[in-house]
């Protein structure tokens, strides 16, 4: 079977090896490119408009961007002959990353919520949205971690596959249900303030239906990921979407530069100087009626 210390002959049919396929060099070299650039234009943004709270953004980027690194690394390698370290960052890195995506979505609502003072159309008052949904975030990155991390070093022990495995599955079905729970708060929130606008949302320079429309776009795609990495996992190891590479770059690498891009174009960071004047505007008029 074996045709070196780290070799498996017949690796397209064995029961465990790390692929099924020739992981493409050519693509994982390209979203690595990608995601690189995107490291570093919303590492800018970011900066330069003081929006702290995308900090998960940016290193969602950096965890993408290792990620492919890895599965550049494992491309490299003789097929058959791939090592696990490379595999281990490219599972972890690449299945983690979204979850960090999902909690700048998650902040940047209550951004909004904050910019046009619409605290009493919000299902969740503001100050605790954020902290149950990034809380809630961080419990289904934990186990994707923890599931990701059993099933990357399981190989031959079948028990700790099965266990790793169904521990990435009940984390995507609660970032799933969690995420659906998040776009029903932003949709009721957006429905109240389209039938009782406040005061502040009719300002030329909020334009704060415009950055929940980009939280849908990015809500969507994030979703679709989910999706698919559910039913792949699902499948088991010798299912349809696992052993076939295509659906790997179509359905969770592409989504995911696309939040990315869409996100520096459509850039919710841009509320943070909004937020800033707001609260200097505030302080003004307490300290004029003291």
């Amino acid at each position: 079977m074996s045709s070196g210390d780290n070799c498996i002959a017949d690796w397209q049919h064995t029961s465990f090896s790390y692929y099924k396929y020739v992981p493409s060099l050519a693509a994982a070299g390209i979203f690595s490119a990608l995601f690189c650039l995107s490291l570093a234009g919303h590492s800018f943004q970011m900066v330069r408009a003081k929006a702290w709270f995308l900090t998960p953004m940016v290193v969602g980027c950096l965890f993408e961007f290792i990620g492919f690194i890895g599965r550049a690394v494992s491309a490299h390698q003789k097929p058959g002959c791939w090592t696990e370290a490379p595999y281990l960052v490219q599972t972890l890195f690449i299945l983690l990353a979204p979850a960090l995506f999902a909690a700048s979505v998650y902040m940047s609502l209550g951004r909004i919520i904050e910019l046009v003072d619409g605290e009493k159309h919000a299902i969740i008052k503001r100050r605790w949205l954020t902290k149950i949904f990034v809380c809630g975030d961080v419990v289904c990155f934990l186990l994707l971690a923890g599931g990701g991390g059993m099933l990357a070093s399981a190989k031959t022990n079948k028990a700790e596959f099965d266990a790793g495995n169904n521990i990435i599955i009940g984390g995507l079905v609660l970032q799933l249900l969690w995420f659906g729970f998040f776009v029903v708060i932003a949709l009721v929130f957006h429905r109240r303030m389209i039938l009782a606008p406040t005061a502040r949302s009719h300002q030329a320079d909020i334009n704060w239906s415009s950055y929940l429309h980009a939280l849908y776009v990015a809500s969507a795609l994030i979703i679709t990921r989910n999706i698919f990495r559910l039913i792949e996992y699902c499948q088991g190891s010798n299912g349809y979407l696992l052993t076939t590479e295509v659906f790997v770059y179509c359905l969770d690498a592409l989504p995911m530069f696309l939040v990315v891009a869409w996100f520096h174009w459509k850039y919710p960071g841009d509320m943070s100087p909004l937020l800033e004047k707001k609260a200097l505007y505030n302080d003004s008029m307490q300290e004029i009626e003291i």
